[in-house]
């Protein structure tokens, strides 16, 4: 496999381009990906590292929505019931696009008023039937002991049953990575820790951008007959970079999870708390051998790296003693983390006030178009969308999408041998790692550690092998020793302090790598352990 070289990238990067697409999280590199297989000359550019953000901070959840199907019901709210049934449809395509990446989990709800119970049970059978033939199982009504039995976790008392649904799971950060690679893939250039500073306009309209490599501080500029801002949250950012009276078209939440150890979720079962004391919705999952919890919902500014705040921190762990027999304690979180929701308002529409989860594309005088709102499940819905607007209002003349059926890098997975795989990997823990992490080239990465003497672990008591970060820098675009720990191998979202301790070395092999100066890997090291160090 070639090495990906961020410098020849940057070369091409001031060619012209057809679409620049502004924002490498979900949807920009959906847009990307989807736009470049198409056969446009694609140009992604990301001002930190691909899912740096949002996409990299969600509830790794891939899903239709429990709670906006309720919502729906209740509101009869079209948008909210359309929002699930795409979501539903998009979770079956992601399970099938990246099997490495994506997997069924089934989820408890405890419930503890007998009333409780039909009305969840068909709520949930509901959920099922909208999913079609793309259902992932069926919804079923659990006693008491079985509920106990299945999440040891539970408070008994009180307890009447539990209602089990399936969903699907997935490493959100890992699946953005493999849509940037498969849209190199297909040809598009796409280029981290490169900020869009300003856009060149011509009679009025934008067909161009200047940008700063983040990296070197050098400034270049790029031509291209499109312009698509997905920046999430940040949308309105870009907007007023082309206009600054444009009107807000976003309200952001925060949304704050917290990692504990594997022992308070079982390793098949996740449980969803359908009501907090103020109406929230909490997950509480297992996540590569860790627990997952979360979500608050407070409305926040559009705020680059945000923290959670102790408030928040202590309002989830107040509810996880509410529902589990064992105590929980702030000792034992291992990671926390903030992640930004962007809730969209159409500004063309009368009703400003009304918020939707849905996605708006927005064209503005100059021709820049943002495409806003949305989750992470329907990213691909999204850049589709996006896409389609373009080929009709510019004739564009493009061929069907084929995003629905293209696999992602590494999601070939039948033609990998697991057998191999793991007679050759030093453990089976690090075997299973390997696939659900690289798919069909966890063999290739194992085959480099093995030439290059990279088999150690990074650190103790995670699966992960040295060889991943040369692996990262040489064919991931990782260029900093963050994009390694949080976004490639995840490891400070899961465990904070264990991070810290493979971050010396993450840097030393990425120096090698790089070729940085010592003066330069001092710099990358004190980067990476003041950020970590101020993580909650």
């Amino acid at each position: 496999m070639a090495d990906l070289d961020r410098k020849s990238l940057l070369k091409k990067a001031e060619d012209r381009f057809d679409l620049l697409v502004i924002g490498g999280g979900a949807t920009g590199a959906g847009v990307a990906l989807d736009a470049a297989s198409r056969g446009l000359k694609t140009l992604l550019v990301e001002k930190y590292d691909f899912s740096a953000q949002t996409s990299s901070r969600s509830t790794k959840l891939i899903h239709g929505g429990v709670r906006y199907l309720e919502a729906a019901i209740k509101r009869l709210d079209r948008v909210q019931w359309n929002l699930v049934k795409d979501a539903l449809k998009e979770r079956s395509v992601l399970l099938r696009i990246a099997p490495h990446l994506a997997k069924k989990i089934e989820l408890l709800t405890p419930l503890y008023r007998a009333i409780e119970v039909p009305y969840f049970l068909t709520g949930l059978k509901l959920y099922e039937a909208l999913a079609g033939k793309e259902r992932l199982g069926r919804a079923y009504f659990l006693p008491k002991q079985e509920a106990l039995r299945r999440f040891p976790q539970l408070k008994a008392e009180g307890l009447k049953g539990g209602v089990v649904y399936a969903d699907g799971q997935f490493d959100d950060a890992r699946m953005n990575v493999a849509l940037v690679l498969t849209a190199l893939e297909k040809g598009a250039v796409a280029i981290n820790h490169a900020e869009v500073t300003g856009f060149i306009k011509e009679g009025g309209k934008v067909v161009g951008a200047e940008i700063r490599d983040r990296l070197s501080g050098d400034l270049f500029a790029t031509r291209a007959r499109m312009i698509v801002n997905a920046t999430g949250p940040f949308a309105d950012r870009i907007r007023r970079l082309d206009d600054p009276e444009a009107p807000p078209m976003l309200a952001t939440s925060s949304g704050v999870h917290l990692v504990l150890p594997g022992k308070y979720a079982p390793p098949e079962t996740g449980l969803l708390i359908p009501r907090t004391e103020d109406g929230r919705v909490l997950f509480v999952l297992p996540w590569h051998d860790h627990t997952l919890v979360g979500t608050t919902d407070e409305p926040a500014a559009p705020t680059e790296h945000p923290r959670p705040t102790e408030a928040e921190v202590t309002y989830i762990l107040r509810h996880l003693k509410k529902h589990f027999a064992i105590d929980v304690t702030k000792d034992e979180v291992r990671s926390a983390w903030s992640g930004l929701r962007p809730l969209v308002k159409d500004p063309r529409a009368q009703d400003t006030a009304k918020l939707a989860r849905d996605h708006v594309i927005v064209e503005s005088a100059s021709g820049l178009v943002t495409i806003a709102g949305g989750k992470w499940t329907t990213y691909r819905k999204m850049a589709l969308d996006v896409v389609d607007h373009l080929n009709r209002t510019r004739n564009l003349g493009l061929p069907p999408s084929e995003t629905q059926t293209l696999p992602l890098k590494g999601g070939r997975i039948e033609s990998l041998d697991r057998t191999q795989l793991e007679r050759a990997a030093p453990s089976p823990e690090v075997a299973e790692h390997l696939y659900h992490t690289y798919g069909d080239q966890a063999l290739a990465v194992l085959t480099l550690a093995r030439e290059e003497n990279l088999l150690g672990p990074l650190v103790e008591g995670f699966p992960h092998l040295e060889a991943e970060v040369v692996w990262s820098a040489r064919h991931e675009l990782a260029e900093h020793p963050l994009d390694i720990l949080e976004r490639r191998t995840r490891i400070a979202f899961l465990d904070q302090k264990a991070a810290l301790l493979a971050l010396p070395r993450v840097t030393e092999l990425m120096a090698q790598e790089k070729g940085w100066s010592e003066a330069e890997k001092a710099r990358m090291l004190r980067e990476s352990e003041a950020w970590l160090t101020i993580a909650p």
